[in-house]
């Protein structure tokens, strides 16, 4: 096994990159624990997970393009494919939400609007 250098201009990015990425992911998970209901709990996750997601994917860029030489695009197809996928998810799992509060009849105290919009 041999060992190659990274420069220090892309081991200091990615550092960077992976911290932040880190940092992102983790504030984003924090979400889920503070907020108090499902519609409040899917932003923070989403938003924070899918930022630090992409800091992590953008590091994997700038380390694979400095040892390769040559910019490498394997990473651009997972961040198309979260990209697409993150907000399906969540549409699908606020779906789920909005059908498991209305089959319950239980609303928490709260006025739930009609999806049809006729009030």
């Amino acid at each position: 096994m041999t060992v190659t250098e990274i420069p220090l201009w892309a081991d200091l990015a990615a550092s960077l990159l992976l911290v932040a990425g880190g940092i992102l992911t983790l504030i984003g998970s924090a979400g889920l624990l503070r907020l108090p209901d499902l519609f409040a709990r899917m932003h923070g996750p989403t938003m924070g997970n899918t930022l630090g997601l992409g800091c992590v994917l953008l590091a994997s860029i700038v380390v694979a393009s400095a040892l390769a030489h040559r910019f490498v695009f394997q990473e651009l197809i997972i961040a198309l494919f979260v990209v697409a996928t993150s907000p399906v998810t969540s549409i699908l799992l606020m779906r789920a939400g909005i059908y498991r509060r209305r089959g319950d009849g239980g609303t928490d105290g709260k006025v739930v609007a009609p999806l049809d919009g006729n009030a």
